[in-house]
């Protein structure tokens, strides 16, 4: 018998987590962590909350990252799990047709009616890689059309259809991809006019910022790809399976039909890593056009037994308690009790977005010593603000959110899809907290941004 002790392990060198990480991993990490204050511990989490080691909980308005769908261990899937490990089942021979993917294939499409065929992968970076891969064999073509501030992942394929220059920087050269304007047609159709575009990928709410596709915007691109022989790409790994009150986001549009669909996140349970691309049935028949073609894209890991129980478990739990129901329900009244609030605090200037995806952006105050405190961390970094918010609803509140992206003053709330009210009052009751620091000169908060004002201006 092995003596591998789990428990026994992480009794012993738990306490170095930070500085194991800062030795062996990604060394900005736990000073990121450090210098704003999230160098938390946490022992252990269940459902949207997490407890440290004296027992006080947090509030998960994270999901890490549009991960935890269920929230934490729900118990369907944690079952799930127990049982295809004690089933012992003859996983990933490779030569054989085993059932629990095929079975995963037929729950998700039948929420796209108009899709036909399913290639399983490990992460959502890995369902566009396949969707790219899949449009360009397809259509002969070699061209990818995205959006800019989009955002499909960081290995290499996807990266090239990246709209944030941060992630691109260094990494060059990339695919011959090219963005366009969300919402702008006329670009859209000038790209497309060239002749030599496979597909053109958008998320149809931008996690960068929580910006939703214009109304009509996507119906009207699949006409113009469909026109042109192009293939409309939905990017649905943090928006699918509930997120924004509808299974798919690109569903709040009639007569939206893509012909390729990106699903991941939220699908693993947050167990075991899974990717999904969905698409047509002529596609796949392109793509795997011969016995010669059958393994031309594959995944080692893709349609493992863990990662198929999970997802069949996480679309049960998703009928049974109408959990996108709940997402429509809740984030509808979070983003309306946050959007009263607009016209209270000069500091709050939007709240947007679908479902339990929601932006909180602020910008420049009118009164003039609110103006002098702005302009004092604008000038030092832009994006510091909403991290002014971030840190006391962490450290005060104990409630886990995030900037929306680099540089951005918008908060993004992405949640477990379970909340309900008494997790939105929570919310809205500490961010209100935090909004009357702000806007009466609370000296905690504005200490704490020239602290970061004085790093920002460190790292130049």
């Amino acid at each position: 018998m092995s003596g591998f002790d789990l428990a026994g392990l992480l009794a012993e060198r738990g306490g170095e987590r930070y500085d194991l990480h800062a030795r062996h991993l990604n060394h900005q990490l736990p000073r990121m962590l450090h210098a704003i204050g999230f160098d938390k511990v946490y022992e252990r989490g269940e459902g949207a909350y997490f407890w440290d080691a004296d027992g006080q909980d947090y509030l998960d308005m994270l999901a890490g990252f549009g991960v935890m769908g269920l929230g934490r261990h729900h118990p369907v899937v944690r079952q799930a799990l127990h049982d295809v490990l004690d089933a012992g089942l003859p996983d990933l021979t490779r030569f054989d047709c085993q059932p629990l993917p095929g079975l995963l294939a037929e729950k998700l499409l039948a929420h796209a009616p108009h899709l036909d065929r399913v290639f399983f992968g490990n992460s959502g970076t890995e369902a566009v890689e396949t969707a790219l891969k899949f449009a360009r064999y397809a259509t002969g073509r070699p061209r990818i059309l995205y959006c800019t501030h989009a955002f499909h992942g960081l290995t290499t394929g996807s990266l090239s259809v990246n709209g944030e220059d941060g992630f691109r920087d260094g990494f060059a050269p990339l695919l011959p991809d090219t963005a366009v304007e969300m919402g702008d047609l006329d670009a859209l159709e000038r790209e497309l006019a060239r002749g030599d575009v496979a597909g053109f990928v958008v998320e149809p709410v931008q996690g960068k910022g929580v910006h939703p596709t214009p109304p009509g915007f996507l119906r009207a691109a699949q006409e113009l790809l469909h026109r042109h022989k192009a293939l409309l790409i939905a990017d649905e790994v943090q928006t699918g399976l509930g997120r924004t009150g509808d299974f798919f986001a690109y569903q709040h549009e009639d007569g939206v039909e893509p012909d390729l669909v990106c699903v991941a996140k939220a699908l693993s349970g947050g167990y075991v890593p899974v990717g999904a691309t969905l698409g047509k049935d002529w596609i796949f028949k392109k793509v795997y056009s011969s016995m010669d073609r059958v393994l031309v894209h594959s995944a080692s890991f893709g349609s493992n037994a863990q990662a198929m129980a999970a997802g069949l478990a996480v679309l049960t739990v998703m009928e049974d308690e109408k959990i996108v129901a709940n997402a429509r329900r809740t984030g509808d009244l979070l983003r309306e009790r946050l959007a009263a609030l607009t016209g209270t605090y000069e500091l709050l200037h939007a709240v947007r977005g679908r479902g339990l995806m929601i932006g909180i952006e602020f910008g420049r105050p009118n009164s003039l010593a609110l103006r002098g405190r702005w302009r004092m961390l604008q000038t030092a970094r832009k994006g510091l603000f909403a991290q002014l918010v971030v840190a006391p609803l962490l450290q005060r509140h104990r409630i886990l959110t995030q900037v929306s992206g680099d540089r951005l003053e918008v908060i993004k709330l992405i949640p477990p899809l379970i909340i309900g009210e008494a997790e939105v009052d929570r919310f809205v009751e500490a961010f209100t907290a935090v909004m009357d620091d702000a806007h009466n000169g609370g000296g905690l908060m504005w200490d704490f941004g020239r602290t970061l004002v004085m790093q920002a201006v460190a790292n130049r």
